[in-house]
């Protein structure tokens, strides 16, 4: 069943994505920017904790599960150091991700052939 949860939910999240992109004259960057930023607000709100919990994977993958964790992050750096956690605590917070996207792109670009598609 966990299975289960993590697909519906994590679909459902880029069913609201592609529904964004086929409805609206946003651009995938400013999605992607609305998902962040959505997932830090409900994540300091405490609502998308709930949402985790059910979800697991479906919920943290999403770049709203993204946001969630620089808001998680910040609220317990605050909570540890107090003002200056609000500016450390989203990178500690996300490090291994950014790490890993650091990297990983660094790989993709080592092998791609960019150029122009025309």
């Amino acid at each position: 069943m966990e299975y289960l949860r993590a697909f519906v939910v994590g679909g459902l999240i880029c069913v609201v994505g592609q529904l964004l992109i086929d409805l609206t004259r946003l651009t995938p960057a400013r999605i992607m920017v609305l998902y962040v930023t959505g997932g830090v607000v409900l994540g300091a709100l405490g609502w998308y904790t709930p949402l985790i919990n059910y979800a697991g994977c479906g919920a943290t993958v999403p770049l709203c599960g993204f946001g969630s964790l620089l808001a998680e992050g910040v609220r317990t750096a605050v909570a540890e150091k107090g003002l200056l956690g609000a500016f450390t605590g989203g990178v500690t917070a996300g490090a291994a991700g950014i790490a890993a996207a650091v990297f990983f792109g660094y790989l993709a670009a080592l092998f791609a052939r960019p150029g122009d598609k025309s």
